[in-house]
């Protein structure tokens, strides 16, 4: 029972991961563009969420109401003001202006909110759970895994079947190409890279009901997302959500054999994977 149990909870952490990962599966596996920044504005908006309920007393799902359209518009502006500029087929320009931004937004955390950690009250949904089959399950990352698969699924019919999602592939592939058909390029870009951040509005929130947040706390939310998207495979949507699975699986059963060893046995799969299939489980080789 105890491994069904390490199951459940891995799925229910993957859910989490999955939220993180969908933002960089469009930035880094269809756009190419490598955004060291991820996780720091995960932790700006999960930040910024506990602001504004504290000030304004508001619950957690009104919160998510106000912080996905301000995500939105992060991103926009971040590809418009920063990215556009150094975008193309060199990834290390668009790498090394995202690191700046990772750094520069660290600090202005620290500024702001100092290094204590903080978390969202959510009025006991983070307490409660229900109980099935003889094991407990929390209410919050079943929500939490409801909406992954809603963002999951959302995400990979827009890039498969709107004219967006055509424009941003077609873009993606070629650039001056695409341009000949009268895309533009950055429009596309901006569009996506605010689709991208705008996801990790509702992983802020859910991140700051779950846990503890400080403005230390964004590198690991990067390498999660990070290692979800390699082992799902680049360019797939889908791919990323199942290797966010694979990743809270791993740690979970990690965690059963050792409480040490959790965190270290999701790196361990992401490195074997790495190794044994480069390309992602979903991945064209």
């Amino acid at each position: 029972m105890q491994w069904f149990d390490a199951l459940v909870q891995g799925i229910l952490l993957g859910g989490m991961y999955a939220q993180y990962a969908l933002g960089m599966a469009l930035m880094f596996g269809v756009m190419r563009i490598v955004n060291v920044s991820h996780g720091d504005l995960v932790i700006l908006l999960s930040l910024v969420g506990i602001s504004l309920s504290a000030s304004f007393g508001l619950g957690p799902f009104t919160v998510m109401v106000a912080l996905v359209p301000l995500a939105v518009g992060l991103g926009w502006l971040l590809q418009k003001a920063i990215l556009n500029r150094v975008v193309g087929d060199d990834p290390l320009p668009s790498l090394i202006a995202t690191f700046g931004l990772s750094l520069a937004l660290q600090n202005l955390m620290l500024q702001i909110w100092s290094a204590n950690s903080r978390s969202l009250p959510g009025g006991g949904i983070e307490s409660k759970s229900v109980q099935i089959g003889g094991i407990y399950i929390g209410l919050l990352p079943m929500i939490v895994l409801v909406f992954a698969i809603g963002l999951t699924f959302a995400l990979d019919l827009m890039l498969k079947r709107s004219r967006f999602g055509r424009a941003l592939r077609a873009a993606a592939a070629d650039v001056e190409a695409a341009a000949m058909t009268g895309i533009n390029p950055r429009r596309v870009y901006a569009a996506a890279t605010a689709i991208a951040v705008g996801i990790l509005g509702f992983a802020a929130v859910f991140q700051s009901l779950r846990s503890t947040v400080a403005p230390a706390d964004g590198g690991a939310q990067l390498i999660y997302a990070f290692e979800a998207v390699i082992i799902g495979g680049m360019g797939s949507v889908w791919g990323a959500f199942i290797g966010s699975m694979v990743l809270g699986i791993s740690q979970a059963i990690g965690f059963r054999i050792d409480p040490g060893f959790g965190v270290l046995a999701g790196h361990l799969v992401f490195l074997v994977v790495l190794a044994t299939r480069p390309q992602g489980l979903f991945g064209k080789g």
